[in-house]
């Protein structure tokens, strides 16, 4: 097993299991000098002491390996990037709800510098009238307020909606790798419109990013019927589980490794006892 699968056990710690069916729990048990050991379900090595939890194997852990490790890891970036993109637009909304509590002060603060700036433009080349950061402005501080209103509740639920799909992706959860994908798509339009008005890098990356998201999860993992639907994509995750590829006897000379390995840990834990 690679190392990603140590790296999290060594974070996690090991995840044991002892099926209560006698066929599928001895290739998972071995006896060494120091006791019963379990074979972890994750990284495959062994180890000392209890299983962690028994029961019927069909209820047994099915903890991501191989492919759904890195899946998982995916997962993990996009739900940071959409946590990221909550607090943004949750601070955007903020700020817009205490833009329009002073909108007054600031039109008439605004109102004074324009005329007062306007000399030093001149000498710039800089037409003032014409700019359209000016422009803008001019019209952000002649809003109505229920409009101001309006964009910073709009602004707050946008960004409650990334918040939750960030949690839900960093959970794995499947209802948030559909609601990404549906909210995402919902979304490309207005970037695409966007784009049309002005094309600029953010815009660029944040289109591309949004893409791939919407094609990976539908993709990798089979959502909307996609290659197989939901029912192929548990049977990849059970294809990966440890406990049923030993039970099917797909990794070879497996029960006899058990007893190698064991022999090993009994001369491990001698050792240990000699020092």
């Amino acid at each position: 097993m690679s190392n990603r699968e140590l790296r999290v056990c060594g974070r996690r710690g090991h995840v044991t299991y002892a099926p209560v069916e006698t066929g599928l729990a001895a290739p998972l048990r071995a006896d060494t000098s120091l006791g019963e050991a379990w074979r972890c379900l994750r990284c495959g090595d062994w180890v000392l002491g209890a299983a962690g939890a028994t029961g019927p194997a069909q209820d047994a852990p099915v903890p991501p390996r191989g492919r759904l490790l890195r899946q998982l890891a995916i997962l993990r970036i996009l739900a940071v990037e959409r946590v990221l993109r909550a607090l943004v637009l949750i601070a955007a909304a903020y700020g817009v709800h205490r833009f329009a509590s002073a909108q007054t002060s600031l039109r008439d603060s605004f109102g004074r510098l324009i005329p007062a700036a306007r000399p030093l433009a001149n000498r710039l080349g800089v037409d003032l009238d014409q700019s359209t950061i000016v422009q803008d402005a001019i019209k952000a501080l002649h809003a109505h307020r229920g409009t101001l209103t309006l964009v910073a509740v709009g602004l707050l639920l946008y960004g409650l909606l990334e918040g939750v799909e960030g949690v839900g992706l960093w959970l794995a959860k499947r209802w948030a790798e559909y609601l990404t994908v549906v909210a995402t798509a919902a979304f490309l339009p207005i970037e695409v419109r966007e784009l049309l008005k002005t094309v600029t890098l953010t815009r660029v990356g944040a289109f591309v990013i949004n893409i791939a998201a919407v094609v990976y999860l539908i993709l990798a993992k089979r959502l909307f019927g996609a290659r197989g639907g939901r029912a192929a994509y548990d049977a990849e995750s059970h294809s990966e589980s440890l406990l049923e590829v030993s039970a099917a006897g797909r990794e070879a000379g497996f029960g006899q490794n058990a007893g190698a390995d064991a022999r090993s840990i009994s001369a491990a834990g001698d050792d240990a006892s000699r020092v």
